[in-house]
């Protein structure tokens, strides 16, 4: 594939696997970043994705790990950006929202790359989101950047379809792609100063926040759709959904649902049948309104105190 010389002055800010896959695609297409911001993984959160720092040291570009959290790293964004003197910011699945001031210095402008249509789901884990609510579409949108998180106006956006059982990570990797498709068509016209800017409209807008292990949890006497979609939004690499009882923590990678002419023996909420003894012991199980087949689950025994001397 030919690569057009853009060269344009590009400061990355990136996480995540579409960090990454904005790096790749950077450097494809003959751009090296004067510099790379990203953050350290935080404790206990599972690196399943190249870290754009890795990738950026390999390069021999310039790495600045920056907190998420911390006012002063916020800040120093605009010393480090006037410093580089960037014609270009581009975000992608950076963390924190960068100051006013730091979103004013390159000169043709920054930019976001968000994993949802907006303006539906802004903010955080939209990936996530989207599966869990049952939504069957999706896509990546690439868009100007502004104080308010996801709020700046629409350059190009990658629309998607979700299918019925498609999880977490196969979406994830269909919206590194269209993040990758959206740079190689938008880069050169952001380069040109050519952009379009299509507002997004505030009445059509929904913000989620991000997700934590404990969303994972559900009731059996939720409906089965609900209950598959949820498993599907946190299946592995995440946390995992899970019920609770007395005797311990069912937890589900995956599910299947089981049509309406196929529903079989009458199961109560959280009742499991076996269906056959084999390697793979298919089970499946009651929910509020049918059956749910378990096709990856796990049980973990609650653990119990140990007697003690008296």
């Amino acid at each position: 594939m030919l690569t057009v010389e853009i060269a344009v002055r590009i400061a990355l800010f990136g996480y995540s696997s579409v960090g990454a896959a904005a790096f790749h695609t950077l450097r494809a297409m003959g751009e090296t970043p004067a510099a790379v911001f990203t953050h350290a993984p935080p404790p206990g959160e599972m690196v399943w994705f190249e870290p754009v720092a890795d990738l950026a040291r390999a390069s021999g570009v310039p790495v600045r790990i920056a907190s998420a959290e911390s006012p002063r790293g916020r800040a120093c964004y605009e010393d480090d950006l006037r410093a580089l003197a960037p014609d270009v910011v581009l975000s992608a699945y950076f963390r924190a929202l960068l100051p006013p001031e730091a979103l004013r210095i390159p000169p043709l402008g920054a930019f976001n790359l968000h994993g949802s249509l907006l303006p539906r789901y802004r903010g955080r884990a939209p990936v996530n989101w989207v599966l869990a609510n049952g939504e069957t579409e999706t896509g990546m949108t690439l868009h100007w950047m502004t104080e308010a998180p996801d709020a700046g106006d629409i350059a190009a956006q990658v629309r998607l379809e979700i299918g019925p059982d498609e999880t977490a990570p196969e979406l994830q990797r269909r919206l590194d792609l269209a993040a990758a498709d959206l740079l190689r068509e938008m880069l050169p016209r952001i380069a040109a100063g050519t952009a379009p800017r299509e507002p997004q409209d505030p009445a059509k807008a929904s913000y989620f926040g991000r997700r934590r292990p404990e969303d994972g949890r559900f009731e059996w006497t939720w409906p089965a759709a609900r209950i598959h979609n949820l498993v599907r939004a946190v299946t592995r690499p995440y946390p995992g959904a899970f019920a609770l009882d007395p005797e311990g923590t069912t937890r589900v990678w995956r599910t299947r649902r089981v049509a309406p002419d196929r529903q079989g023996p009458r199961l109560g909420p959280g009742q499991i049948l076996v269906l056959d003894l084999g390697p793979r012991r298919p089970v499946i199980a009651g929910t509020g309104d049918g059956l749910l087949e378990l096709l990856d689950w796990e049980r973990e025994p609650r653990s119990r105190p140990e007697a003690q001397n008296t």
